[in-house]
């Protein structure tokens, strides 16, 4: 890793004061333009990113990172803000939770707002909002450091922590696979979402590798939502050709499922196997309790506030997932059932 540039190498190759170099980054009304220009052709030549570290020592520290988010499960979005604050305690630092709309035009212009009314050091982008181009470029130009959370796209720009969703859903998938099912729906993410494709990806790679065909008939859009998941099920439920389980890429859509199922008088998961992904403490609350992928959301949260706060640059993290087993899923091969599986058993 290269080494970072600091605001006293700035100061040193504009020929001023760190004070100076601390009032130009913090706008600060009365700086020359001259001395302005010194400072900021100073910052493009070194490629010079203000860590929250570096703000400190400008003096111009807060005490405040911001968590910007867009996503429609309310158990994932806990995790997330969990980890953060945890991180965010421990170092005497305020976080700050700022919901958007990824696909607002006015996206960008709202986050700069967020910036320029709360003056925080940093931020935090969970997805999808890491791969939103105009929060990205609001950054950018803003010079702010910030973090991403599973980024899809440019992960030369920022440090990042995230999981491998492809090979997570292809374990999933090929968990299934191995206890008998060959009729497997998938319900994708939202298609905001990049790990929406991953997953997908993961899911079809599975398939392939066992010599099963795709059927586009067992695929279903989601919205990771209940309501996407339940409209799903049902969907799959018309079908002459019913497939045996459904794996839907996150917990809520899963959860709407097996309403669904309980609601046409399914038995689960006798007559029908349903997945989840991410082990929300929805995964428990439901009824039989999923058998779901477990993503690493508390730690990746925690990571990548640690990232932000340390100002390290361009470092990518990942995480390890679990596959865990519950109630949810049945063996289809004979002489097993569900009960031969011991329940929240990592699967590697």
């Amino acid at each position: 890793m290269s080494q970072r540039s600091n605001i006293r190498d700035v100061a040193s190759l504009a020929g001023v004061s760190v004070k100076t170099v601390s009032r130009v980054l913090n706008n600060h009304p009365y700086v020359s333009d001259a001395m302005r220009k010194k400072v900021d052709d100073a910052i493009k030549q070194l490629d010079f990113r203000p860590s929250v570290a570096a703000r400190i020592l400008a003096g111009i520290n807060s005490a405040q990172i911001a968590l910007i988010y867009d996503n429609h499960s309310p158990y994932y979005i806990d995790q997330i803000q969990s980890g953060c604050w945890q991180r965010c305690h421990e170092a005497g630092v305020r976080l700050l939770g700022q919901p958007v709309d990824v696909a607002d035009p006015e996206v960008g212009d709202q986050v700069r707002g967020l910036v320029s009314e709360t003056h925080v050091d940093g931020i935090i982008l969970s997805s999808p909002v890491t791969d939103c181009d105009p929060v990205l470029r609001t950054l950018e130009q803003l010079g702010i450091p910030f973090v991403r959370i599973s980024p899809g796209t440019n992960h030369a720009m920022t440090s990042s922590v995230f999981m491998d969703d492809a090979q997570a859903a292809d374990d999933m998938t090929t968990h299934l696979i191995n206890l008998g099912h060959r009729r497997i729906a998938f319900i994708k993410g939202h298609p905001n979402h990049m790990a929406s494709d991953e997953r997908l990806f993961g899911y079809r790679r599975a398939l392939d590798r066992a010599g099963l065909p795709f059927d586009p008939q067992w695929i279903a859009d989601g919205e990771f939502d209940f309501e996407s998941g339940f409209a799903a099920c049902q969907m799959f439920l018309s079908l002459a050709d019913k497939p045996t389980a459904i794996f839907a890429s996150n917990d809520d859509m899963a959860a709407g499922v097996q309403a669904a199922a309980h609601q046409a008088g399914l038995d689960l998961p006798r007559d029908l196997s349903v997945a989840g992904f991410d082990d929300t403490t929805l995964a428990r609350m439901v009824w039989p309790p999923l058998t779901t992928i477990r993503q690493p959301t508390f730690e990746l949260a925690r990571t990548a506030t640690e990232l932000l706060l340390t100002g390290q640059t361009l470092v990518h993290l990942r995480l390890q997932h679990e596959l865990i087993e519950r109630d949810s899923v049945a063996s289809l091969i004979p002489g097993t059932t569900a009960a031969d599986t011991r329940t929240d058993r990592p699967v590697s």
